[in-house]
């Protein structure tokens, strides 16, 4: 279980709800200022709620989302933020978006528990799926595909938005996976108030899939790290909850627990 990681924790993990980057011995961040230096990575986005703040998020499908679940609460007062006071902005870059969609459909994963004290026990299960009011159909903003198979060790890149970097994304291309167990990644990549639901990439046949997303940051060692959940079966447990969960799609539309989310398992 996470116990096994949380040992090595010298103070505990802070979550990163709507807002200088931790350091990390890897790459450093590169703001994607230009169309070419975006190329690819359209499909992450800006998830805004309302003046309040924001995080980031990333299409799994053409209106689908994923973000971290604890994006989608009110630190002060503990409630679900609504559906319409949402707005994902695809590839937002200095006031101009790829896309500006509401959301008609929130779904947190049925063990994440936002009202938990021990913070770093909500990590494992703190992803969630949004429902687009419209699908993106844009020949260039590509939704990813998802990996949950990575081990310590394996390198990862990051695409975030943050506090002091709000206006475009940055990219960390190189980060490492530090430790994991079975509820919790350790990363060396740089995050800050912000990049909750980032989605952390890792590249397979020169494709990049997300294994998570950003959770928390934490100090480990004497480092400051990011926390993501390890998204073995957890990826399957939230999309059977989106399946589930009552739909506020257009009549006639099914959705099955392929449509949600495209996974590879394997390398």
């Amino acid at each position: 279980m996470f116990r096994t990681v949380l040992k090595v924790f010298a103070v505990a993990a802070v979550c990163m709800h709507a807002m200088s980057p931790a350091a990390a011995d890897d790459s450093r961040l590169h703001t994607l200022s230009t169309a070419d230096d975006s190329r690819g990575w359209e499909a992450v986005g800006r998830l805004n709620f309302g003046f309040d703040g924001f995080c980031t998020a990333a299409l799994v499908t053409s209106d689908i989302v994923m973000t971290a679940a604890h994006c989608l609460y009110d630190k002060t007062t503990g409630e679900r933020v609504a559906a319409e006071d949402i707005e994902f902005q695809a590839g937002l870059r200095f006031g101009r978006a790829e896309a500006y969609r509401g959301i008609r459909r929130i779904v947190i994963h049925p063990d994440y528990d936002f009202g938990r004290d021990d913070r770093l026990g909500r990590v494992g299960a703190d992803i969630a799926l949004l429902e687009l009011d419209r699908p993106v159909r844009s020949g260039h903003v590509r939704p990813f595909r998802t990996q949950f198979r990575v081990n310590a060790g394996q390198t990862v890149q990051v695409v975030s938005y943050a506090k002091d970097r709000a206006d475009a994304p940055s990219r960390q291309e190189a980060c490492s996976i530090l430790a994991r167990d079975n509820e919790i990644l350790v990363l060396s990549c740089s995050v800050d108030y912000g990049s909750s639901g980032a989605p952390v990439f890792m590249s397979f046949n020169g494709e990049a899939r997300i294994v998570s997303v950003i959770s928390a940051k934490a100090e480990w060692e004497g480092r400051e790290v990011a926390l993501a959940a390890v998204m073995e079966g957890q990826l399957d447990a939230l999309i059977a909850e989106f399946a589930r969960t009552p739909a506020m799609a257009p009549v006639g539309k099914t959705l099955s627990v392929s449509d949600a989310v495209s996974t590879s398992s394997g390398y």
